[in-house]
């Protein structure tokens, strides 16, 4: 997975970075077909918004989360694009033609 992190109004810190990659082990663990993940993080007076674009196979997904501190902002931003990776995921497999198989069999 590729990962970018770049900021808008705020200087991307080694502890910010680190959040997010850490954060983003979790959507790899759910789908491992993750392929290029471009995270930018913003600032505008007391608003804190982090937005992505996620690149996996066959789709392209995007959220975004604006909070008053970064760090919740980043944690919203992954609980959204961990619910998007889990429906995606679940799109692929194709639970119905396995129901039909067993009652064709059965």
């Amino acid at each position: 997975m590729q990962l970018s992190i770049t900021g808008h109004h705020i200087e991307v810190t080694p502890a910010l970075r680190e959040r997010v990659g850490n954060k983003m082990e979790r959507l790899e663990r759910h789908f491992d077909h993750l392929t290029d993940v471009h995270v930018i993080l913003s600032v505008e007076k007391t608003r804190h918004k982090a937005e992505a674009t996620v690149a996996a196979s066959g789709a392209r997904l995007f959220a975004e989360s604006v909070e008053e501190d970064m760090y919740a902002a980043i944690d919203g931003l992954i609980d959204k694009l961990d619910r998007q990776v889990k429906k995606h995921k679940e799109k692929l497999t194709d639970h119905h033609a396995r129901e039909a198989r067993k009652t064709r069999l059965g």
